[in-house]
């Protein structure tokens, strides 16, 4: 019989799934990190929140652990290449807290346009300060959504049954999708300069981290009110600080923070400040769905081999699994790649399969594209759910088969297109087995993608290669592998540089300064 830790406080009913599904399971919140650490070997699932850490030590010390789900979205708790390593399947439940997490957007926004925390604690000390607190309408206000996905679709839903004006931006929103849920598809720059509230529904990543900061900032209407009910570290908490002194942010409305537990921030004590302890999926119904999806999922794996909502690994059964598991990885890697190299909105994904590689099931490896390419700007995302959430953001997916091999006994060539052009990536396997990138915008190129990387397109001339690797030589950066493509008689080449260490703002802002890069992007793999 499989046994299950539930480590973090979950819903009672968690306990009554597990043990229905024939799962031992042991509740035992509370725990030390070294106390859950001496443990976790006796276990072959783990039900955690956001308390328990599964660090590398806690994997390292898990021998028999083969799932563990997270009760939400968020994985930051989680080393998912650390468990990815050790063969651990990594879930979560990416939509049991949507409406609750949204609702709380909406909440602060309502708290922020009329004062209500200043107010109480003002009426709370015996005063009675009407004039003081004088507060705004949202009727007919214009609000900007930061991220249209599943939990900043229903935010919008609902301002537009307050009769607010809803301007969205993201990458992922095409213009039909738009059209349907009602709401006003703009660029950032758009957004910044009309919304008077600005509410942020997006994951931490390169892209997004410090994307509200004193430039961003500057761009915006006077008086403007901010929302984040997202992650921390989106907002530059420094220069948020700074425009509500001067009154240029007329409110701020926080239930995330760079820094967590935060018991100190640049902005607090600020009077035109509302936090809150990152309560927007603390709701009864919220905690109910999620803990019991998390066994749910935990106990169809352990004990049906079944895989749901799965972070690192797709849907894929027993029988299928040793010949699918190459063809997984190369996808996964072009997925990522072309994710992390493109930037704008995306109208369409063509996946052309060439080859040996029409004779499998390819569903989980389209799934393991698309999912890799969405997660650069979603963090809910996975190979279970990444075509229905591309679907209803009005992407569409177009796949192609050619059983005949040309150049490589099979190919995968991913082709994403745009108002502005299209990028395409192409890989294979070297001996049937080992993932290679052969072809990048054109320029054929063979490359192995790990660690932080460097891709830079470049004019094709003379002196750029020792000019680049001086460069990064002179700042202390080492490469570890360095692959060059270009197009004969042309004009164009790309460089892929393998590194061991992830590359400085400033280091980078001077490689996209020299003279022959037309365009530079940092990756990590």
């Amino acid at each position: 019989m499989p046994k299950v830790l539930i480590s973090d406080k979950l819903d009672p009913l968690a306990v009554e799934i597990f043990e229905k599904n024939g799962v031992e399971v042991d509740f035992k919140p509370g725990l030390s990190p070294e106390e859950q650490i001496k443990i976790i070997g006796d276990y072959d699932g783990l039900a955690i929140r956001s308390a328990t850490k599964l660090t590398p030590d806690m994997v390292r010390a898990a021998k028999k652990l083969k799932v563990v789900g997270r009760a939400g979205i968020g994985v930051d708790n989680i080393d998912i290449p650390s468990a990815t390593e050790a063969g651990i399947c990594v879930m979560n439940t990416p939509f049991g807290n949507s409406v609750t997490t949204a609702e709380h957007a909406l909440a602060m926004m309502f708290a922020l346009s009329r004062q209500i925390p200043q107010a109480n604690e003002s009426t709370h000390a015996g005063k009675w300060e009407k004039k003081r607190f004088m507060g705004v309408e949202l009727f007919n206000k214009t609000l900007g959504v930061i991220g249209c996905g599943n939990i900043g679709g229903i935010v919008a839903d609902r301002a537009l049954g307050l009769k607010m004006k809803v301007i969205a931006f993201d990458p992922f929103l095409t213009e039909d999708r738009a059209k349907e849920i009602g709401v006003e598809k703009v660029e950032l720059e758009e957004l910044f300069a009309r919304a008077e509230f600005i509410t942020i529904h997006v994951p931490k990543n390169e892209k997004t981290t410090g994307l509200i900061n004193k430039d961003t900032i500057a761009q915006m209407r006077d008086g403007v009110r901010i929302i984040n009910c997202a992650r921390g570290g989106i907002i530059v908490e420094a220069d948020l600080r700074e425009a509500l002194d001067s009154g240029k942010v007329g409110g701020a409305a926080l239930d995330v923070f760079e820094v967590e537990p935060a018991k100190e921030n640049a902005v607090f004590g600020h009077e035109n400040v509302i936090r809150t302890p990152h309560l927007g999926a603390s709701t009864t119904e919220a905690q109910v769905n999620v803990a019991i999806q998390v066994a749910e999922q935990i106990s169809d794996y352990l004990v049906n081999g079944a895989v749901t909502n799965a972070l690192n690994m797709p849907s894929i059964s027993a029988e299928e699994a040793p010949r699918l598991k190459p063809y997984v990885a190369l996808g996964s890697q072009i997925g990522e790649l072309v994710g992390q190299l493109c930037d704008g909105a995306f109208q369409s994904i063509e996946i052309e399969y060439e080859g040996s590689v029409t004779d499998v099931n390819t569903d989980p490896i389209t799934s393991t594209i698309i999912a890799n390419f969405l997660k650069s700007q979603l963090d809910s995302v996975n190979m279970v759910n990444a075509l229905q959430i591309a679907e209803s953001r009005g992407i569409k997916i177009k796949q192609s088969y050619d059983g005949s091999a040309k150049d490589h006994r099979s190919l995968i060539n991913v082709i994403v297109k745009s108002a502005d052009g299209e990028i395409n990536v192409a890989g294979t396997l070297f001996t049937g087995k080992a993932p290679r990138i052969v072809n990048i915008e054109g320029v054929p190129i063979e490359a192995a993608l790990t660690g932080p990387m460097l891709c830079i397109q470049n004019d094709d001339t003379p002196g750029f290669i020792g000019r680049l690797g001086a460069l990064l030589g002179s700042a202390g950066y080492n490469i570890s592998d360095f692959r060059l493509g270009r197009i004969e008689g042309g004009q164009h080449a790309i460089a892929l540089a393998s590194l061991e260490a992830q590359i400085s703002d400033d280091v980078f802002a001077e490689i996209k300064a020299l003279d022959q890069v037309q365009k530079a992007v940092r990756l990590q793999f």
